[in-house]
């Protein structure tokens, strides 16, 4: 706590004490050719062109090239990177959080390097970690990118490789390094609006900014509004309904829980003629149920597209230079942001087969409530008494939508003294670190129900007293009254946090001459402190919602960290060696959750000719349980799974040996189980404090080719560099794929999958369990290529070309050795996993532009190969194109720029998924279906 206590006063009054003075700033410097500066990749200052890492660097110019509003939509259109998630996922709890105990943040944003998955992706700003983002419906285990505004952004370096001996646990894909502005002279406006085609979507997105300088003294202080207006599900043909390319429930995909109710009752199954609202139903107002794809619910248009958000906050950077060599710089940023979420009405699900696992799964109906129209007691046989109902499926409209509504603030500061001295003729230099982050989510529920409050309302009516009042569950939509609605109805409220306490301290520099130059090392110390907590409302904990249930967790780690690195420049300025390094550099971790590891990497680069850089490193890498993995409680996610034990078509209750696996997992021997598959069934997840850290290794190879010839002659600029990689990751956190549990159970008896799997009296599904486990090894490998031209001058301006590429040669994931299943080919497929996701072979970025000071123009082109999907269907290829053009007008002196843009030019929609959870199509990989055009106008004093 001490600790704790003198780290924050030390943050804070090192960000306030440079608030007051006057101040300007003028524009950093650029590396040149013999600049010595820290890259992404290396704790050495180095030359940035002899940089033996693979690095894409994203500068502003191509972020503003872009026209969008969130630093990680930027990051998840590079090729190499996954989706991750963004604001065109809708889902905040409705279907349940990831199985892994992270929670889904709506209205957040990730990136997820080499489809790892972004927990496997280390997000840094300046070069140091930054806290995690909160979900209010679980612990993310990774940073929510919108709470870093993009006005703040100089630059952001994305190394494509693994980093944990440099920077520590998390860096098994790669790094994100988010460099901030650390100079800015005088005032930086910029405003931009946009809108879809449809005239939805609508987009606000306003930053300011302001730099000072003083001769020791400079500040930056700036503020940003973002608002995202939404599109919902029914104003797109694709989303219009559940089956992809439907257009009416004979399709496929409908709800069971309708707005007449579905009653599997007194072994019957009813459904209403219409609704009955001006009196107590009778048995005449019901007919057979006819099935989901002629009497189901179409749930379809009442969700979003694109999630409705508010962004707003400000930042401040300053930095005092005490003298020549010792400086202090601090940065302060708060980031407020507002979600929503929607999903249709509840599908309320009572009895013994309603699979809930909560206290709905036992409600009975008594006989005498009023609206009982059965005249008998619909008992659940909790009570002892023989089950004579399965489930009442009720979409409970009357309640509106399942909204969901957040409400996150994000806090960091850190601070860092930093200086240099002089060792004999080489130049040495320290800095010491501290970084306080909270992130802490509120969400609110609407549309829930209290479910001991349902059971008294649907129990004897003689219990129904005070305040409670009689429910009317057989009516129809209509017949829940207002003062029903108020007894059973409350708002869930929700609550998660994330804290982050960071300190480091680096020292490097040169240490001797070798022929090829001076010897450069660094090492250094990191102590850090994670705390995280999700509360869900106290309703919730006792079970008692009628939505997707979820437990507190609460828990935290610590790590003490050294590290060193080293770099051995051999040979420099000889035929065939102009220049040969090595580098290497080694962490050892201590965990306050698993005990101590110790990690290591080594590089090196050859440069026969000066044109011709060659590299190539191997890593090993290290990734921590995080919090929601350690501790997350027992929580419910509903997937979309096939029970090979149901006698229903699609099912495999024909074989023989099937059948006896079944039977004796508690399915009636009569066949009589016959749940049509396609449905949803509940997994129930939860952490484990057993889990052991993840492993990687990482193989790298490349090269990049700068020809001065093509300087000489036809270009200003002109490279080509190719890159290969190889990880291995072994102790995968995951749980044992329901599919496989149910599979294994049903075709091979295995005992333990068929003890994680709880039937009720009809054989239904109740729960399958998937605690979390040190599983699978993920193997992969590809191939970056990059290309950057720029021509000399043509009139006034320049022309250019760039092109960013990625081939994904193999994703495979390998389940261990005793769960007899086989490998996992993703590569060239969708939906590989658990949730929506792309994995295509091949995708690449192209750009061509054309400009002057005066005016510009660009073009950018965006190509996603083709994907399968598990049923065979194919996802056709898809190109999007992006257009751009601006003017700045020479009256001004060039301060201001007015830019025209439009992303998806074509028009083009996403392909149709016939298998992805969301509307129709994977939103990780594809852009919302219609054309989004924006203006910006800009402005630098």
């Amino acid at each position: 706590m001490r600790f704790k206590s003198a780290l924050q006063c030390g943050v804070v009054l090192s960000v306030v004490a440079w608030t007051i003075p006057a101040f300007a700033q003028s524009t950093a410097p650029q590396a040149d050719d013999g600049a010595q500066i820290i890259v992404t990749g290396s704790r050495i200052r180095q030359n940035p062109l002899d940089q033996d890492k693979p690095i894409v660097t994203v500068d502003q110019q191509a972020i503003a090239r872009t026209g969008l509003t969130s630093i990680a939509d930027v990051l998840q259109r590079i090729p190499s990177a996954a989706g991750g998630l963004n604001t065109k996922v809708n889902n905040a709890g409705n279907i349940g959080g990831p199985p892994d105990g992270t929670g889904v943040s709506s209205g957040s944003a990730e990136v997820d390097l080499r489809y790892l998955g972004a927990k496997r992706t280390l997000i840094l700003v300046d070069g140091m970690r930054y806290v995690n983002g909160s979900a209010a419906g679980g612990i993310p285990a990774s940073v929510d990118l919108n709470t870093i505004p993009q006005g703040m952004i100089e630059k952001v370096e994305v190394l494509q490789s693994g980093a944990s001996p440099l920077y520590g646990s998390d860096a098994v894909a790669g790094v994100v390094n988010i460099i901030t502005k650390q100079s800015q002279k005088g005032l930086d406006l910029s405003a931009q609006v946009g809108s879809y085609r449809q005239g939805d979507g609508e987009t606000y997105d306003f930053n300011a900014s302001y730099g000072f300088q003083s001769d020791r003294v400079s500040v930056i202080v700036g503020g940003n509004y973002v608002k995202q207006m939404p599109v919902r599900t029914a104003d797109r043909s694709i989303s219009l309904w559940p089956a992809a390319g439907g257009s009416s429930c004979l399709d496929g995909g409908c709800s069971s829980a309708t707005p007449l109710g579905r009653y599997d009752v007194l072994d019957q199954s009813l459904t209403l003629k219409q609704a009955v609202t001006s009196r107590a139903p009778v048995l005449s107002d019901y007919r057979n149920w006819a099935g989901t794809n002629v009497d189901g619910f179409n749930f379809a248009p009442y969700n979003y597209l694109l999630t409705p958000s508010e962004r707003y906050g400000g930042f401040l950077s300053a930095k005092v230079d005490f003298s020549d060599t010792v400086s202090l710089r601090s940065r302060l940023v708060y980031q407020h942001r507002n979600s929503t979420t929607q999903a249709a009405f509840l599908p309320l699900f009572i009895g013994p087969d309603a699979g809930n696992g909560n206290l709905l799964d036992t409600i009975s109906i008594d006989a005498t409530n009023p609206f009982n129209p059965f005249g008998v007691t619909l008992s659940s046989g909790a009570d002892g008494t023989p089950a004579n109902y399965s489930t009442v499926r009720r979409r409970f409209v009357e309640g509106g939508p399942r909204i969901f509504s957040q409400d996150v603030d994000t806090l960091t500061m850190q601070s860092t003294l930093e200086g240099s001295f002089d060792v004999g003729d080489h130049k040495w230099y320290w800095d010491v670190n501290g970084i306080y982050g909270t992130n802490t989510a509120h969400q609110v529920f609407t549309g829930n129900l209290n479910a001991a409050k349902l059971a008294r309302a649907l129990g004897p009516v003689a219990d129904c007293t005070g305040e409670c009042v009689p429910f009317n569950i057989f009516g129809g939509a209509g017949s829940i009254t207002q003062a029903m609605l108020d007894y059973v109805t409350f708002d869930e409220r929700d609550r998660s946090e994330q804290e982050l306490w960071d300190v480091t301290a680096n020292l490097s520099g040169e240490l001797f001459d070798l022929p090829g130059g001076a010897v450069g090392f660094a090492v250094g110390y990191e102590h850090r402190d994670q705390q995280a907590s999700y509360t869900p409302d106290p309703i919730i904990t006792a079970g008692l919602g009628a939505d997707v249930p979820t437990s507190p967790a609460r828990g935290g780690f610590n790590v003490d960290e050294f590290y060193g690195e080293l770099r051995i420049p051999i040979l420099s300025d000889t035929p065939f060696f102009e220049k040969l390094e090595l580098s290497g550099a080694a962490r050892h971790s201590s965990y306050s959750s698993f005990g101590s590891n110790t990690t290591y990497t080594v590089s090196g680069l050859w440069k026969p000719v000066k044109d011709l850089l060659l590299r190539g490193g191997y890593a090993e890498s290290l990734r921590a349980p995080s919090i929601g993995e350690l501790y997350a409680g027992r929580s419910r996610t509903d997937a979309t799974i096939d029970d090979p034990c149901t006698s229903a078509t699609g099912g495999s209750w024909a074989d023989p040996t099937v059948r006896a696996n079944c039977i004796a997992n508690g399915v009636p021997a009569d066949g009589s189980y016959d749940e049509p598959t396609g449905g949803q069934l509940g997994i129930f997840s939860r952490g484990s404090t057993a889990l052991k850290p993840e492993t990687a290794k990482t193989w790298t190879a490349g090269f990049t080719y700068a020809p001065a010839w093509a300087r000489d002659s036809f270009a200003s600029a002109f490279s080509v560099e190719v890159n290969y990689y190889n990880i291995r990751l072994k102790n995968a956190i995951d749980s044992v794929p329901a599919t496989l549990t149910l599979r294994r159970c049903a075709f091979d008896g295995d005992p333990v999958s068929c003890a994680a799997i709880t039937r009720t009296g009809s054989g239904a599904v109740a729960g399958i369990d998937g605690v979390l486990q040190n599983l699978n090894a993920i193997n992969t490998d590809g191939v970056d290529g990059t290309l950057i031209y720029r021509s000399k001058m043509i009139g006034n301006g320049s022309a250019g070309l760039s092109v960013n590429a990625a081939y994904l040669h193999k994703y495979d994931i390998v389940p261990p050795s005793d769960l007899n299943a086989a490998t996992i080919k993703c590569a060239g497929t969708e939906r590989c996993g658990s949730s929506d996701q792309a994995y295509p072979r091949f995708k690449a970025n192209a750009t061509i532009d054309y400009s002057t000071d005066a005016w510009g123009l660009s073009f950018t082109g965006r190509y996603i190969s083709k994907v399968t999907e598990g049923d065979g269907h194919v996802m056709g290829t898809t190109f999007y194109g992006d257009m751009q053009a601006y003017f700045s007008p020479d009256w001004m002196d060039h301060r201001a720029r007015f830019t025209i843009g439009v992303n998806n030019l074509f028009d083009k929609s996403p392909p149709l998924c016939n298998t992805c959870d969301s509307a129709n199509f994977d939103p990780t990989t594809y852009d919302l279906p219609g054309q989004f055009g924006y203006l910006r106008l800009s402005y630098k004093m």
